[in-house]
């Protein structure tokens, strides 16, 4: 009995006419002709294109009917003067297939469909299939074959350009949209992209800002292209974020970059910038031979899991006396950013496992860089960023189908759909009240 009634809420009427008529035999005919081939689902003669065919024309049949007040076949009331005028034709696109379907016309030319707009040619189904497609990595040619050698639709390359440049305007209304006053951490960091400008491919830096907000949810705040990743850059864009509405933030955590710090801290006084701890021991093991990589990484763990400063300069006095005079680069990269690297070493474990590392960006420009290697190069800045805006969208709805089947997932998420929200940072409560311990007239405000 459970499962029946499962299986009904699931399914719903249409699942219930469906097994009304198996139930019936009406459909075994139809079952043996598909299991034959001599009738396929999809495709411009396939069954699914056809009751879809049949299911508009009705549809537009029952609009016309109500616009005039009168049965088809049923006299013309004089007293209305309109009156039905036979049909026009068009081929409509859709994600099963094309079709052509018969839009009835009435005399005086007031009647508007709204089922099937006027010079509408494509079902909105398969626009979002499109946008969908080129979210997730496929080129407008690939996008063009695929859906010619599955559906049987037709669209040149100008067609589906014009469907994903639909976007465009909310790609614009997304970076330019509201943001909080306060964020407690904020991940900055930028991945490569090839653009072609006058007939030359170059690499451009994708800078990425990543807000962590009181609720421990990541945001992405937005997506800026520029030639090189430079210190400059990223003032500009932390000049933007704040005419944006972001009056403080706690910290913020990047790789180190030289000037950033200067930068983030010219437009927010009052933020700590940390230097991400990961990126520290990548960059102090790129001169050291594989031979060695396990025992350098295992003398550089005191360091960075040092109870306080102090303790981390006698690891690190260790350190030298061990590895400097095999790899001085090692040693000198720690040295070099150690003003920068220090800060969250005065903080509990909970609060540096949310700190010492820009793994919640990596983690994401991971992601991105799996949808753009296939691209080979974009033709604008603008096409670059909605491409990567589509695939934060797309990851984002993959995310949250993900938090719908899972039932200890019960955070109450604020933004509204497709603002393109992150993952809950891990043990983000007991992070929080440390901060809010730390530093109590920042915090307790936007509690």
């Amino acid at each position: 009995m459970t499962m029946t009634v499962e299986k009904t809420a699931a399914g719903g009427a249409g699942r219930e006419a469906i097994e009304a008529l198996v139930a019936s035999g009406g459909l075994d005919g139809l079952f043996e002709q598909i299991g034959s081939g001599q009738v396929s689902l999809t495709g411009s003669d396939g069954l699914l294109p056809a009751l879809l065919k049949e299911a508009l024309e009705r549809g537009l049949q029952a609009e016309l009917t109500d616009h005039l007040g009168y049965e088809k076949g049923e006299p013309a009331p004089v007293a209305r003067g309109n009156a039905r005028n036979g049909i026009s034709t068009k081929v409509i696109d859709s994600q099963v297939g094309s079709f052509e379907i018969e839009v009835p016309r009435d005399r005086a030319g007031t009647f508007t469909p709204r089922l099937v707009r006027k010079g509408q040619r494509r079902m909105d189904g398969l626009d979002t299939m499109i946008i969908s497609l080129y979210a997730g990595g496929m080129t407008v040619r690939e996008i063009r074959h695929h859906l010619e050698s599955t559906l049987g639709v037709e669209l040149s390359a100008g067609t589906i350009s014009t469907i994903t440049d639909a976007v465009c305007d909310a790609v614009m209304e997304w970076q330019q949209r509201p943001l909080d006053e306060f964020y407690p951490i904020i991940y900055l960091d930028a991945i490569r992209v090839k653009i072609r400008d006058q007939g030359r491919v170059s690499n451009r830096a994708a800078h990425i800002a990543v807000g962590v907000d009181m609720d421990g949810v990541k945001h992405v705040l937005g997506i800026w292209i520029q030639s090189e990743e430079g210190a400059s850059f990223w003032a500009h864009v932390c000049a933007e974020l704040a005419n944006r509405g972001v009056r403080d933030v706690l910290f913020v955590c990047c790789d180190g970059l030289a000037g950033l710090a200067e930068a983030v801290e010219a437009t927010w006084p009052d933020s700590m910038v940390q230097t991400c701890v990961v990126h520290l021991i990548r960059s102090s093991m790129r001169f050291v031979a594989y031979q060695d990589r396990k025992k350098v990484a295992a003398a550089l763990k005191p360091v960075y899991t040092a109870v306080n400063e102090d303790a981390a300069l006698d690891a690190l006095a260790e350190f030298a006396a061990g590895w400097a005079d095999k790899y001085p680069d090692a040693l000198s990269t720690w040295q070099r950013a150690w003003e920068r690297f220090t800060p969250f070493l005065a903080f509990p474990p909970m609060l540096r496992r949310v700190l010492y590392t820009t793994n919640a960006i990596e983690s994401l420009n991971y992601q991105l860089r799996k949808v753009i290697k296939n691209r080979g190069h974009f033709p604008s800045d603008a096409a670059a960023v909605k491409l990567l805006w589509l695939a934060i969208c797309n990851i984002e709805d993959r995310r949250a189908a993900e938090r719908a089947t899972t039932p200890t997932s019960k955070h109450s998420r604020r933004a509204t759909n497709r603002l393109v929200e992150g993952r809950l940072t891990t043990n983000w409560k007991q992070a929080l009240a440390q901060l809010a311990a730390a530093y109590p007239e920042r915090i307790t405000p936007y509690l």
